[in-house]
């Protein structure tokens, strides 16, 4: 994987479930941990905002509302108050679906550190597979 050309890589899973079956699963911020670990240890609703203990310390979760698109897109509020929006995708397929996920390379993003994130974002979608392949 080239991550450091473009400073932009879409990383993506198929997943053998319906794509409705899948975006509601993925799309509930309850279900975090069991999936996106590079994302969130715990999550817990606090004053009407997800919030997560991140390998980034605390962080604030917001998706996009719920759609029939299967637009999964969330920001992710840091500690320092910086915003990053992850663009997500859940795309039906005739076998089951795919999960694309937009990773975009922040400008002081080292080539390591960005190549580190695609790595954790793709171990992140594999366990979603395995997670709702298994329900």
């Amino acid at each position: 994987m080239n991550t450091s050309a473009s400073g932009i890589v879409h990383l993506t899973v198929h997943i053998d479930r319906p794509a409705g079956e899948v975006y509601a699963y993925a799309s509930d911020p309850s279900h975090l941990p069991a999936w996106a670990s590079g994302l969130a240890g715990s999550v817990e609703r606090s004053g009407g905002q997800w919030v997560a203990d991140s390998p980034m310390g605390r962080v604030v979760v917001a998706f996009a509302p719920r759609n029939d698109f299967g637009v999964l897109d969330h920001d992710v509020t840091l500690p320092s108050g910086e915003t990053v929006h992850n663009p997500v995708r859940v795309i039906a397929d005739t076998t089951g679906c795919d999960v694309v996920f937009t990773l975009r390379r922040r400008p002081e993003t080292t080539d390591d550190d960005f190549r580190r994130d695609a790595e954790t974002v793709t171990g992140d979608l594999e366990a979603l597979k395995r997670v709702v392949e298994r329900s």
